[in-house]
């Protein structure tokens, strides 16, 4: 079940253990970087939980249902963004092209959501299994709310896949056996991205740096370039030479790019100043300002004082 996973071969091993020895845990954390193979580790695991209940010439049609998130004993839960009125998932809001001033958290009618599901007896499977994705996006209601449930969660295992134990509520990780997963090194990485198909982004040092050790960072940090205009890229990494010039940069990229764009562009900044300057106070500088685009500040605000501190960093 896990063959499509590589490179992680401790969470392997305590997962297919935990399933031999009838002992799997009524919460899971997975925690490691994003892109590392979390989510994928998820739908093997729960592909092997639920294998047990169908005869062997169904497992094929079980892992498409799970694929494609359909089966009655499974909830998957995203991160969404409100807009007029729905909760869209990232995808949903890309494909409705709706532009993201805000990240998308976890949000306390989704764990309602969570409560009603394991409210029922779980169908065609012997345990109703709910994949919590970005566990540390939760607002504190919902944290707490969950925390009720994790603590009876009955004939039910939850798996919470955030990047570090640090990132979500402590009385949430107390209740959760973690799992952990590690970034890949360069051999690895290149075997994953061309066994999906995206061998192609070998040949972009600059993504493979961005990933640091994540294939999915790497194919997610592909796909934005390949977004943005190359002008636009040029302009926007240039140090501002005078005040206007950094409030125009600023307007540009809050006018253009959406909150993902924007912080895949902290990325993307952060390793070309790194390698054309060696300058840690311009590192530290968009740190700060990835710190204040995840605290749902203005962004345009935020990349005024940005550009308008790079400009005087450039000064010294």
């Amino acid at each position: 079940m896990f063959s499509p996973l590589v490179g992680q071969q401790q969470a392997v091993e305590l997962l297919t253990q935990s399933v031999k020895q009838n002992r799997v845990a009524p919460a899971y954390m997975f925690v490691g970087a994003d892109g590392v193979g979390r989510s994928l580790a998820a739908r093997c695991f729960i592909e092997l939980l639920f294998s047990s209940s169908v005869a062997p010439d169904q497992i094929p049609l079980l892992q498409t249902r799970i694929r494609q998130r359909n089966h009655p004993a499974l909830l998957w839960v995203e991160p969404t963004y409100q807009f007029q009125g729905q909760r869209l998932t990232p995808a949903e809001a890309a494909e409705k092209g709706v532009k993201r001033k805000a990240p998308p958290v976890i949000r306390l009618e989704q764990i309602r959501e969570i409560t009603q599901f394991l409210s029922r007896p779980p169908l065609a499977a012997e345990r109703n299994i709910i994949v919590l994705e970005q566990a540390e996006t939760m607002a504190e209601s919902a944290a707490n709310a969950l925390l009720k449930t994790l603590e009876e969660p009955g004939k039910a295992t939850l798996i919470l896949i955030a990047p570090s134990p640090e990132s979500v509520l402590p009385t949430l990780v107390s209740r959760c056996q973690k799992i952990p997963f590690y970034r890949l090194d360069i051999a690895v990485m290149s075997q994953v991205l061309t066994q999906t198909g995206n061998a192609e982004i070998l040949q972009h040092p600059e993504v493979l740096n961005i990933a640091a050790g994540s294939p999915g960072n790497a194919i997610l940090s592909y796909q934005q370039l390949q977004k943005i205009p190359s002008e636009f890229i040029a302009q926007v990494k240039k140090i501002p030479t005078s005040y206007r010039h950094a409030l125009e940069l600023a307007k540009k990229i809050d006018k253009e790019l959406d909150t993902e764009a924007q912080l895949w562009l902290i990325d993307y900044l952060q390793q070309y100043y790194w390698q054309q300057i060696h300058e840690p106070k311009i590192i530290q500088q968009l740190e700060k300002t990835r710190k204040h685009l995840l605290c749902y500040a203005q962004p345009r605000l935020v990349w005024e004082c940005t550009f308008l501190a790079l400009f005087q960093i450039s000064q010294i």
